[in-house]
């Protein structure tokens, strides 16, 4: 196990030089005056101008813009906006109330999303199962804004439950209407890859075998059924999770939850391609890292899976 840990520890280096590097040289390669509205409707000072260029290294290629950042990453120095401002300080403010919304939208996910799964896939083609594909199918086909919206109409404005927008705190208890909204159509598709997974190995060999033993059938659907069951459901929501790190722009913008996909959007709309830069370089390290958690957890669900 540790040797394979390392191996892909490894193979993540390439992958991430590729990956920023290509975000890096997307962002500043766009044409256009990227001080353009810095300085309100007029122009920014010579002085301002150069003061930014010989900052930035804009006056370089994009190859030496890029080994020069990176030896900045490497420091832990992410830059600063145009403004001045860390951009390690924007990531440390931000990151941890997306965290606290993809935990809650996490958690959703495994107990409705599996729990639904498994009641659907064993009881196929009955009231509940039926009333599930119906409820799911229904979460697919509504655009998650429109979810947001009605929730936040009736539980917030309405009928009062709820306040229609997050405080600045983000706690967790706030975070619950807003987590159920960005989870809705994970939510589904982890349900259908659930019931799907248990009704192919509810047929498998290892479970018939299991029940001519005569094991009780909570043990063959916990300890045979459920784990070899629960893989293809590990990887999407490892993967789903590192996407909701990346923060969720339109329900942070809907319940004005000061996160890190609102701070993506604020910087793509004044062109702070440093921060945009520096937030989606944390992304990837995010992906990368559930990748190997996702192939670690392979060999705890399933032992037949061995690393070599």
């Amino acid at each position: 196990m540790g040797r394979y840990i390392l191996r892909r520890l490894l193979q993540m280096i390439p992958v991430f030089l590729g990956t920023t590097f290509l975000i890096y040289y997307l962002v500043y390669s766009v044409p256009g005056d990227p001080f353009a509205g810095k300085c309100g409707q007029r122009a920014c000072p010579q002085a301002f101008v150069d003061k930014l260029t010989a900052e930035y290294n804009l006056n370089d290629n994009v190859f030496l813009q890029y080994v020069k950042y990176l030896g900045h990453l490497l420091r832990g120095d992410f830059g600063s906006t145009f403004s001045g401002r860390p951009i390690s300080d924007i990531i440390l403010s931000s990151y941890p109330v997306t965290i606290r919304l993809a935990v809650v939208d996490l958690l959703i996910e495994i107990i409705v999303g599996i729990a639904a799964g498994v009641l659907t896939g064993l009881g196929r083609n009955g009231f509940l199962d039926n009333l599930v594909l119906i409820s799911t199918l229904l979460l697919i086909s509504l655009p998650v804004f429109v979810t947001g919206f009605v929730l936040q109409y009736l539980l917030g404005v309405k009928w009062g439950i709820i306040t229609p927008t997050v405080s600045p705190k983000a706690s967790f208890s706030e975070l619950l209407v807003p987590g159920f909204v960005l989870a809705s159509l994970s939510l589904a598709y982890a349900t259908r890859i659930t019931r799907t997974s248990i009704v192919e190995n509810r047929r498998a060999d290892y479970v018939r075998t299991a029940v001519a033993k005569g094991l009780p059938q909570r043990r063959v659907i916990g300890v045979h059924l459920l784990r070899n069951s629960l893989i293809p459901v590990v990887t999407f929501l490892g993967t789903d999770f590192g996407a909701l790190m990346g923060g969720a722009i339109v329900t942070e913008g809907i319940f004005n939850i000061n996160g890190i996909g609102r701070q993506v959007y604020r910087a793509i709309q004044v062109k702070e391609g440093a921060t945009v830069t520096g937030l989606v370089v944390v992304l990837v390290l995010v992906y990368l890292l559930m990748n190997l958690l996702v192939d670690v957890l392979y060999a705890l669900l399933d032992p037949r899976i061995r690393y070599e």
